[in-house]
């Protein structure tokens, strides 16, 4: 059953968490946009679940996700702290929120890896300080499409 074969990619660069949508005026009518910055954070997103997917059609079942948020180590940071960070000592309780990357990565995702995010019915997520900042992304299918 290749049908449940995991997919697993990495997101590259500092995470972005979603931005609320704004309101903008066009041709004085009130209009709702995506922050640009979160719009290219899922462009990103979407290319690296389409070239983890191969070819592979959409997932349809239930799936769960595991997610390792990196941040990067801030410059000012010193060389003890820094050594605690990178041992997992330290923990990065700073923007990005996780909840809002966790909905970047979901949303990017959406008609790339499965049809729709209702698809996550397990998740596992960490958020932690590294030396190379990404979103290491893993979605396992929990059931075959029917």
């Amino acid at each position: 059953m290749s049908e449940l074969k995991p997919v697993q990619f990495l997101v590259p660069g500092e995470p972005v968490g979603k931005g609320r949508p704004r309101i903008g005026r066009v041709g004085g009518h009130a209009r709702m946009f995506t922050p640009q910055k979160t719009a290219s954070y899922e462009g990103l997103i979407a290319l690296a679940g389409t070239e983890a997917m191969a070819g592979r059609t959409l997932l349809e079942g239930a799936v769960m996700v595991e997610m390792r948020i990196v941040l990067a180590i801030p410059q000012s940071m010193s060389n003890k702290r820094r050594a605690m960070a990178i041992a997992g000592e330290l923990f990065p309780t700073k923007k990005p929120d996780m909840d809002n990357v966790i909905k970047a990565i979901y949303d990017g995702l959406n008609g790339v890896v499965w049809k729709d995010d209702v698809q996550v019915v397990d998740a596992f997520v960490r958020k932690r300080y590294g030396e190379v900042p990404g979103v290491h992304v893993r979605i396992v299918p929990l059931e075959a499409a029917a």
